[in-house]
């Protein structure tokens, strides 16, 4: 039977070892840089995985995404992104840095052109200086700033989508992954639209990831099939993004990794939190371990190569090189201890020692494999370790413990 590691419920002294409890829930910061590009002072909100502490096991870094429509989305994205990473042991996806990027003038660094029709048309057109800024000033701000790995995602809504479709055809390498939600591909006349068609067909997009999302603007009164055949203002914006989705498929040749889903039941306000769960299952589809409970039970078996192997791969598809999960690994000795499995149980706890020595976790559960294998020499060794990385009152209590005895 192959199960997801949902069922991993970690103690607090195998696992992360929390500080001091505030009475307050934070869940990031506001900071902000000067551009000079723009001309202005621009402020983003930035969401760390663990609240940025580097002390509570090993210090990591983390992919980035860079949310457009960042208050009104900033929320939502954090909570999902650390559901389907860290909670109960899931690793659905990675832990990763939410950078939202808070609007001054939306109209002009949210259109790629400029038009004079419309109620938007008076500020259009600042596109291009927008992702200029993204790209010489925010992006370098954050990697000098925050513990970022070199894999990066853009999500963007209605004009924000616009934008993230204009960024993938005509700037692809800014990001390796782009989530565009009900785009507005309507915009100056489909100008975009009719870029598309060429740059979908010359250009390289191997290694990029693209979800599309499409939500059901239609009147009450319309139905896809009579869509198909429909040229009022009403429809067009869901028909522009319905012909963008046939020029995905027309042009698979470029090697872009795509997947697009209409959202019948969703309108444009409510499809940004379905479609940003969808993309994140699709876009790290590779990044679940999913483990065998059969051979794991199994005393005669070792998974603990499979898990290797796995985020081998892993690392591959994000392009830098990712650990198995500290947590997961810790987790997963101590069910082998529990199982009387103490070879399985020694080869992780020895496997997070390797990846993550800069972690004082680590040695202390080598420590409890040792207490368990009654060799107080090299548990009294690992929890002496643990605390030359990190005092904490776990590994004191234990390490005193032994050595009364």
């Amino acid at each position: 039977m192959r199960i997801f590691l949902f069922f991993l419920l970690l103690l607090a002294s195998q696992t992360l070892l929390h500080g001091q409890a505030v009475n307050q829930i934070i869940i990031g910061t506001i900071d902000s840089l000067q551009s000079e590009i723009l001309g202005e002072q621009r402020k983003v909100w930035v969401y760390v995985p663990n609240g940025g502490d580097q002390d509570i096991c090993s210090k990591q870094k983390y992919p980035v995404v860079y949310l457009l429509d960042g208050p009104g989305h900033f929320l939502s994205v954090v909570g999902m992104i650390h559901q389907l990473s860290t909670t109960n042991g899931n690793t659905l996806c990675p832990e990763m840095i939410v950078v939202g990027i808070e609007n001054t003038v939306r109209s002009r660094d949210l259109t790629p052109t400029e038009t004079s029709e419309g109620p938007l048309a008076e500020n259009s057109g600042g596109g291009e200086n927008f992702i200029a800024f993204l790209e010489k000033e925010l992006m370098p701000y954050v990697e000098a700033h925050y513990p970022t790995q070199p894999y990066r995602m853009l999500i963007g809504h209605s004009l924000g989508g616009l934008t993230a479709m204009h960024i993938l055809l005509h700037h692809p390498d800014l990001f390796n992954a782009y989530i565009s939600i009900d785009p507005s591909m309507w915009w100056d006349d489909r100008h975009l639209l009719s870029e598309a068609g060429d740059l979908l067909k010359e250009k390289d997009f191997t290694g990029k990831s693209l979800y599309l999302g499409i939500a059901n603007t239609m009147p009450a009164d319309m139905s896809l099939k009579k869509l198909k055949k429909d040229t009022s203002e009403a429809t067009n914006h869901q028909r522009s993004i319905l012909d963008l989705s046939k020029l995905l498929d027309k042009n698979p040749q470029n090697g872009l990794r795509y997947r697009y889903k209409y959202y019948q039941d969703d309108d444009h306000g409510s499809v940004p939190l379905i479609t940003e769960y969808d993309a994140l299952r699709f876009i790290f589809d590779f990044f679940s371990f999913e483990i065998d409970l059969e051979a794991f039970n199994d005393t005669t078996k070792m998974v603990g190569d499979d898990i290797e192997d796995h985020f081998n791969n892993v690392s591959e598809k994000m392009g830098y090189t990712v650990h198995p999960p500290e947590n997961m690994v810790n987790s997963l000795g101590y069910m082998a201890m529990r199982n009387e499995n103490m070879q399985q149980a020694e080869y992780f706890f020895k496997m997070n020692v390797s990846h993550y020595p800069e972690s004082f976790n680590v040695y202390d559960s080598l420590g409890d494999y040792y207490v368990a294998m009654e060799d107080k020499e090299n548990a009294i060794q690992s929890f002496k370790q643990a605390l030359a990385i990190r005092e904490n009152v776990f590994s004191r209590n234990k390490l005193e413990g032994l050595l009364k005895h």
